[in-house]
């Protein structure tokens, strides 16, 4: 008989489920807590990405790093919808490039659930990241919590937390534009740098420690 196994230290067990941790961030993909007529929250993400802009071509990596899923993950998602017939690829050199497929029957229907659902984020991302005077700027609430995969009844409305000095009237454009197209009120607060550096207002506080969704600032698409 062999040595009796060594027993994992506190140390290691605490590193071990770290390193499961961040593992899990990537390779997680759980259900849709914003719609249950998607497979996956993964499918939602990869969806709205392509169903937003059906004019636009995406390449697999533009659509992993936009829709914040791994490659592996995204292609095998749009491997499923181009079988489905819901987008559509083709090649390029060694590049493979996918888009909306709409002239399918469901079209229109298909494009509206996803664009509700899974819009606000690429939606919001693409109105904030030509506007002057913005550092940061996050989806928070009910939403960032449902696409984070918390359970709860569907989202209401969409609160952004803007951190900068953007003009007021360049919000309201935004604002505007997005609740027509989302179909649901959009509600953008804006903060200073300093504020949301210092977080020591009980708001922030709140907001911090809870689901964030990044739309400008670090990690996002447009980096």
């Amino acid at each position: 008989m062999g040595d009796p196994p060594q027993l994992m230290t506190a140390a290691c067990r605490s590193c071990l489920s770290h390193k499961l941790k961040i593992l899990s961030c990537f390779v997680k993909s759980g259900p849709s807590m914003l719609t249950p007529f998607l497979r996956s929250d993964a499918q939602g993400a990869v969806l709205a990405e392509t169903l937003l802009d059906p004019a636009t071509e995406l390449t697999i990596s533009e659509i992993a790093r936009r829709a914040g899923v791994l490659p592996a993950v995204a292609h095998r998602e749009v491997s499923r919808l181009v079988d489905a017939d819901v987008l559509r690829d083709r090649r390029e050199g060694s590049n493979r490039l996918v888009r909306a497929n709409t002239e399918h029957p469901l079209w229109p229907l298909m494009s509206q659930i996803v664009v509700e659902t899974y819009g606000p984020a690429p939606l919001l991302r693409n109105l904030l990241a030509e506007l002057p005077g913005i550092r940061e700027a996050y989806i928070y609430g009910s939403w960032a919590g449902r696409r984070a995969g918390q359970p709860g009844p569907p989202p209401r409305d969409i609160d952004v937390l803007v951190v900068g000095n953007p003009s007021r009237t360049d919000l309201l454009d935004v604002a505007d534009a997005a609740q027509q197209k989302l179909h649901t009120e959009v509600n953008l607060r804006t903060i200073t740098p300093e504020e949301w550096a210092a977080k020591d207002q009980p708001f922030l506080m709140t907001v911090a420690s809870r689901p964030l969704i990044t739309l400008v600032g670090p990690g996002t698409a447009g980096d």
